[in-house]
């Protein structure tokens, strides 16, 4: 460090001056200076800039882990060790914002589904089990409620809608999604939280018109639901808790690119053998 610090000054210092006053022989800095730079150095100079790359494209959101998934399949050969060192030292860090979310007690609905899943997030193919939630987006121009639905076995957002009112129709309108562009077996499961969305009396008679089997989590529990709670994790962690949107038009568009350009697409999923849902769903049909 302290020869760095001296080439960085010897145009503006004489070299001497600086080598005494760092307490270094002027021969040492010299070959210091000199010498041929080393292969694992000229590598590390190499990847540096193609880390920088990559994390950015990933939205800051990746660790080193999922870096060196992506520079796997680019084809770029380099250690998941050396991937975290350069990581450190360029200061990359994924983006985290903790925040606390507001629960809200709802009365007079009907008594919640039966919990089908008991925290088994794992099924055997697509459109076997569907996990939904909402949440809310602040913008300057008031609050944007977001409704998801998510196929479970490949995390693919199937469903979303998004609206200035916390109503029944937000989740409807998801749902009607979802059915748009998957198919509906007899016997799927669609899990969600206690929310009075959920629970209505419009929304549970649509699920039984649909053949679908409710699943409610238990009340409280956000573990229950944790792979909704996750992807809006994602989606606040990676997105919204570094914007300042001004209207619900602006939030509703980025929301939209990130959840259809990005996480459908693009991002990476440890439970998917780090590939995007899409591309999961795609090998699982070769297979």
């Amino acid at each position: 460090m302290r020869y760095a610090c001296i080439r960085t000054q010897e145009r503006i210092h004489r070299v001497s001056r600086l080598c005494a006053a760092l307490a270094v022989s002027r021969s040492g800095y010299y070959a210091w200076r000199d010498r041929p730079v080393s292969a694992r150095v000229a590598a590390d100079q190499h990847l540096l800039p193609v880390l920088r790359d990559v994390h950015q494209q990933t939205r800051e959101g990746y660790g080193a882990v999922k870096l060196w998934q992506v520079l796997k399949a680019r084809g770029i050969r380099c250690g998941r060790h050396r991937v975290a060192r350069l990581r450190k030292l360029a200061g990359l860090e994924a983006r985290r914002v903790r925040r606390f979310r507001v629960i809200v007690a709802h009365h007079q609905l009907p008594p919640p589904a039966p919990n089908q899943l008991q925290q088994c997030f794992v099924t055997t193919g697509l459109n076997r089990v569907w996990v939904g939630d909402m949440t809310h987006v602040p913008t300057r121009a008031g609050w944007l409620y977001v409704a998801v639905l998510l196929d479970l076995y490949s995390r693919r957002a199937i469903g979303w809608a998004m609206s200035a009112r916390p109503d029944q129709q937000l989740t409807l309108d998801a749902l009607a999604m979802a059915v748009r562009q998957r198919r509906v077996r007899p016997g799927l499961i669609h899990h969600s939280d206690q929310g009075a969305q959920y629970s209505c009396l419009a929304y549970q008679r649509q699920l039984v018109r649909l053949g679908m089997i409710p699943s409610m989590s238990r009340k409280g529990n956000c573990y229950d639901n944790a792979v909704a709670e996750s992807f809006f994790s994602t989606l606040k962690n990676e997105l919204v808790h570094h914007q300042a949107y001004h209207t619900r038009e602006e939030a509703s568009r980025e929301i939209f690119a990130f959840i259809e350009g990005f996480y459908n697409r693009q991002r990476l999923h440890q439970s998917l053998a780090y590939l995007s849902p899409l591309e999961f769903e795609r090998r699982s049909s070769d297979s």
